[in-house]
């Protein structure tokens, strides 16, 4: 069976479109791992000198307390303070913050900044608070 140059030309095209597609579709997949894999690891909340591990959790952000500098707060190691922060935008999330200092839950926002990622809770949206923590080996 003969192969016309058309049809040979029209699976080249199919073909490379098909690869293309691909390659378009597995970088899209990478970029939102990527983009989390920035904020995941350790942090130090500099005021305090507590140290959370943030992680991926089903394709979310969680952070959970691993260690403290002040005894009163030993308890709360191991507590989330976030849990299933959604990506809204390269480099920021947003979801519920937990304070352990007031005990309290607050809407809020982490982002990228620089090599510190910042929170930030709000109290009715607009009483807003927050601190750049920094990344801790």
């Amino acid at each position: 069976m003969k192969i016309s140059v058309s049809d040979r030309a029209r699976s080249l095209r199919v073909a490379a479109l098909a690869a293309a597609t691909g390659v378009g579709l597995l970088s899209l997949a990478t970029a939102g791992a990527a983009e989390a894999a920035d904020a995941l690891g350790m942090f130090t909340r500099p005021s305090t000198g507590t140290v959370v591990n943030f992680y991926d959790c089903g394709g979310k952000l969680c952070g959970k307390i691993i260690s403290v500098t002040n005894p009163k707060f030993q308890s709360t190691v191991g507590q989330l303070i976030v849990n299933g922060a959604e990506s809204v935008g390269s480099g920021k999330w947003k979801g519920n913050l937990f304070d352990p200092d007031t005990n309290k839950t607050y809407k809020g926002s982490m982002t990228l900044a620089g090599d510190g990622l910042r929170l930030e809770g709000c109290v009715a949206a607009v009483l807003c608070s927050g601190e750049t923590w920094r990344r801790t080996n």
